[in-house]
């Protein structure tokens, strides 16, 4: 295997923990921003729907650029666009400000999201095996470092703002020097000798394909909105129904994330041995088991077993699909990833509202039955996973 392309590895996994940085800088600051704003949680909320509208913009807007410049231009560009970009939130200073401010950076960000996954997409066509759980599982080690930095930039006695700033400022410095190590556009991307990018593939092979990309859509949608209601839903649970105090509560999403890594970390190796299918299907059913076992389970340990398994099957799902959108058609790689992405995204947002409707007519711990109903339809659409043939390397892109 050259030296290039496993520096392209490394800058990829640079990228991940980059946007993971970059957005866990808003998220731990959002107390503070909130205060200075002056407004209600509410309010807020409905800010933060700006924020995920903005993100699906930039990743349809970085899926189709992807495909027609490169993600070896898109990439860091959207890096440099994040970074500075998350500058604007700290120096709100009223609602409409905020506003708009969150809908540019979640515009950023998305692109930045999308752009990195097309070309993790093309690092692993490359490698000939998965590799695209351990970018994600990078991913949540930037909002850890996001924490670390927040911490550090309070105790130097520095404003949310001039915090954000200088995350925001070294998040362009790496985007900038990272941006060499990416590999150049993929064998069969996007071109003027293109046939699918002229508009000539085969018309029941572009049917195919794009029917193949809705139904990997569809179950990113389901598995994201899992993973959005266990976000917002898990400390209230262990609070509210089990009587948890708020310092053991807390723990509760910290049980469910940390499982979600370790798995992430341990998915590629599975799924090289086993096939993308088996993951998305055996990782479906066990985030079933454990959303049930939360769902009905009279103690607390048993509560926490249970966000254990969900975060644990839940883990490995995200990135089979994301990896077969994106070689399901070399040529539109950026394009399928921004339309996964995006449906996926809308159910993460849409996750905690789904819940807290159902809310009101029923506890909340049975509302999480819906999520075990999602995991076992997830489990069973698995099929549309090939097993190994979408991953062969390409001969261009590596000498092993």
């Amino acid at each position: 295997m050259d030296r290039s392309l496993r520096a392209a590895r490394v800058a990829t996994f640079v990228y991940f923990v980059l946007c993971g940085t970059l957005m866990g800088a808003w998220v731990v600051h959002i107390p503070a921003v909130e205060d200075r704003v002056g407004i209600s949680h509410a309010t807020l909320g409905g800010l933060l729907v700006l924020l995920g509208l903005g993100a699906f913009i930039g990743m349809q807007a970085a899926g189709r650029l992807t495909d027609r410049l490169g993600s070896r231009v898109v990439v860091p560009a959207g890096g440099v666009l994040s970074g500075a970009s998350l500058v604007l939130p700290g120096l709100a200073r009223d609602p409409w400000t905020l506003a708009g401010a969150l809908l540019v950076f979640g515009f950023c960000n998305g692109c930045l999201d999308v752009s990195m996954n097309a070309h993790a997409v093309h690092v692993e066509k490359a490698y000939g095996r998965p590799v695209m759980s351990g970018f994600h599982a990078t991913f949540s080690v930037g909002g850890v470092l996001a924490a670390f930095v927040a911490a550090g930039a309070a105790a130097a006695g520095l404003s949310p703002a001039a915090g954000m700033t200088a995350t925001g400022v070294a998040g362009i410095a790496i985007a900038v020097v990272s941006a060499r190590a990416l590999l150049p556009a993929a064998p069969g991307a996007a071109g003027p000798g293109t046939a699918e990018a002229a508009g000539t593939a085969p018309a029941g092979r572009r049917g195919g394909v794009r029917g193949r990309i809705w139904v990997l859509a569809a179950l990113a949608l389901m598995v994201m909105l899992c993973e959005g209601a266990a976000n917002d839903w898990s400390a209230l649970h262990l609070k509210d129904v089990l009587g948890a105090p708020a310092s053991v509560a807390a723990f509760g999403y910290g049980t469910f994330a940390a499982t979600m890594t370790v798995g992430r970390l341990m998915a590629d190796r599975l799924a090289a041995r086993h096939g993308p299918g088996a993951i998305l299907r055996q990782g479906a059913v066990t985030a079933a088991v454990g959303i049930t076992i939360v769902a009905f389970a009279p103690w607390l340990w048993a509560a926490f077993a249970g966000w254990a398994l969900f975060g644990l099957g839940l883990s490995g799902c995200v990135p089979q699909l994301f990896s077969a959108a994106g070689h399901a058609d070399p040529a539109a790689a950026g394009a399928n990833v921004s339309r996964v992405a995006g449906l996926g995204y809308v159910g993460m947002l849409a996750g905690p509202a789904v819940i807290g409707w159902l809310t009101h007519l029923v506890a909340l711990n049975h509302a999480f039955v819906l999520l075990t109903l999602l995991c076992l339809t997830t489990a069973t659409g698995a099929g549309v996973l090939r097993t190994g043939a979408d991953r062969t390397p390409d001969p261009a892109s590596s000498s092993h």
